[in-house]
């Protein structure tokens, strides 16, 4: 045994040659407990979303009504591999990031 087992031993009042049920694993039960409730609280809700938001982005196609991330209202008219044209009044068009786009309203068609 190490010294520094002895030492503990012998603050706690066991016999030198008695081992504690437990040991260890107890400190790490609470820790345990925190990570699973950290995970179904903020990264699984998080990742749905992600996943959502990616199923969306594939979606998008041709007379889309779309809103962006930062709040502009149009229809899709043209669909690129990583980009989409929106049209957001007569004779003005955007070409954003497929990304840039936050919601689908409807379709126009």
């Amino acid at each position: 045994m190490t010294p520094l087992i002895l030492l503990a031993q012998a603050q706690t009042g066991s016999p030198v040659g008695a081992t504690s049920s437990g040991g260890g694993f107890n400190l790490f039960v609470p820790l345990i407990f925190f990570l699973i409730i950290f995970y179904f609280i903020l990264i699984r809700p998080q990742s749905q979303r992600q996943k959502q938001q990616q199923q969306l982005i594939k979606a998008l196609k041709t007379g889309d009504r779309v809103v962006t991330s930062s709040g502009i209202h149009g229809l899709i008219a043209n669909v690129k591999d990583s980009t989409v044209i929106v049209k957001v009044a007569d004779n003005v068009k955007i070409e954003m990031e497929k990304s840039a786009v936050a919601s689908v309203l409807k379709s126009a068609e």
